[in-house]
């Protein structure tokens, strides 16, 4: 049955393409956005697609001035540009910041699928190489701009993750993470990195992003790890250790699945108030414009997800076979709905940052943009607040938004988010090749938070 679906998806996208047409209709949605979002979001029922809504907002970069649209009270601007698809950014202790300039392995899918996907995602501006590169940005002035950039790891394997414990950098590759020797103020490390630990990375490697997290006390690194599939239609054997997040003790360099059952987790962070871990979660693609929401959510130890057979603890994919309904009870549902197909991607929490009210207790998330909905959603950075136990709660607040123009055009793609020196939002734009800076309107220059020596 799978096999005969995506014949018929094949058949129809060519037929789009070749009369050059990146859109089929196939399914509108019927629910606002706002209401697939929040701790109790809307479900309707599934509707099937035979073939995939496909609405893709075509690539059509920034020029000199143009730029997103702020929330009231914030104000933004170009931080760093001129880079190659940043994506994953990571702060030091002395400010400078390192950014993942990433794309895609090669994609290795042969024949008429392969060169479908290859121009889907060139019209959506992701159809280039990886640069596979880590670069370091210096603000050394904490005038909010870049000053200096420095290619720090060259030929990667699309890397992504980036943690510092102490004196050792891990940079999570698609199919493995390693480790380097690094002293903050470092601009080139010229060592051979030392594995940590593989990762799967089978083609045709779908979801080839491998975000990382080192756990408080140093001896842990959490690595999220994206299914290979929407369903797990190219087989069990491609999803081992995959549509989880992973556990890895750097003493042992010992790796266990730690939570498991979601799709595509990206976005890892710990939440301040808790002190429990967090991730934001891509679900599952072809159920409809309305379904499935996107969500963010605690990792739990040992707490499955559902993915492929359910999702939102019960609900029943009707694709998967064979079914697995006894399983249902010892799932866990997600905790927040980000909406449906927003491609929720970067994660961080504001605590003790400098955004200000009404966007300093919570998380901020990068939806990245949908594919598979009519009309489109995503393409935005939202706010979501945090009660005082450290649970989300309200509806997304919009932080950054206009990477979309009236002609439906991706000016850019928020992917990732971080905090610089002066406690400002980072946001990676890998469409755009910028990484936009958004601060409190007025806000003088603060001085930095931290500092150490550089070289």
């Amino acid at each position: 049955m799978l096999k005969h679906i995506r014949n018929v998806t094949i058949l129809v996208i060519l037929i789009a393409i070749g009369a050059g047409y990146y859109f089929t209709r196939g399914d509108d949605a019927r629910l606002p956005l706002e209401a697939t979002t929040g701790v109790k979001p809307t479900m309707t029922d599934v509707r099937k697609e035979n073939f995939p809504t496909i609405n893709i907002a075509e690539a059509s970069p920034w020029t000199a001035g143009e730029g997103p649209v702020a929330a009231e009270g914030l104000t933004v601007e170009r931080f760093a540009e001129g880079l190659d698809h940043p994506r994953s950014m990571l702060r030091l202790p002395n400010g400078d910041i390192l950014v993942a300039e990433t794309n895609s392995p090669p994609r290795t899918n042969s024949g008429i699928e392969g060169w479908i996907m290859r121009n889907l995602m060139s019209k959506a501006g992701a159809g280039t190489a990886s640069a596979n590169r880590i670069s370091l940005l210096r603000d050394s002035d904490a005038d909010g701009k870049v000053d200096e950039t420095f290619a720090l790891l060259e030929n990667l394997n699309s890397p992504f993750g980036m943690a510092l414990i102490e004196d050792t950098l891990y940079v999570a590759n698609t199919n493995e993470i390693l480790a380097y020797p690094f002293a903050v103020g470092d601009t080139k490390i010229a060592a051979e990195g030392r594995k940590v630990a593989n990762l799967n990375a089978q083609a045709p490697n779908n979801h080839w992003t491998r975000n990382l997290v080192a756990s408080p006390d140093g001896k842990y690194l959490f690595v999220a790890v994206g299914s290979n599939s929407n369903i797990r239609e190219n087989g069990i054997e491609t999803e081992k250790e995959r549509a989880a997040v992973l556990q890895v003790e750097l003493a042992t360099n010992e790796k266990i699945i730690y939570s498991d059952g979601m799709r595509n987790p990206v976005g890892l962070a710990y939440e301040p108030v808790s002190g429990k871990l967090w991730t934001v979660v891509n679900e599952r693609d072809m159920l409809g414009s309305d379904m499935v929401p996107d969500y963010l959510t605690e990792v739990v130890f040992a707490s499955h997800y559902g993915w492929p057979w359910h999702f939102w603890r019960g609900h029943v994919d009707p694709r998967v076979e064979p079914k697995n309904l006894d399983h249902r009870q010892y799932e866990r549902r997600p905790d927040y709905g980000l909406g449906a197909h927003v491609a929720p991607l970067g994660l961080a929490f504001s605590n003790g940052e400098a955004l200000g009210a009404p966007f300093d207790s919570g998380a901020i998330i990068a939806r990245h943009g949908s594919w598979n909905r009519q009309p489109l959603s995503g393409y935005d950075v939202v706010y979501v607040d945090f009660n005082a136990k450290g649970k989300p709660q309200g509806k997304p607040q919009t932080v950054l938004s206009g990477f979309v123009d009236d002609d439906k055009k991706a000016r850019g793609r928020p992917a990732m988010v971080a905090f610089d020196q002066t406690g400002a939002l980072l946001v990676s734009d890998d469409v755009g090749g910028i990484i936009w800076r958004v601060s409190k309107a007025g806000a003088k220059k603060a001085a930095p938070k931290t500092k150490a020596p550089t070289k």
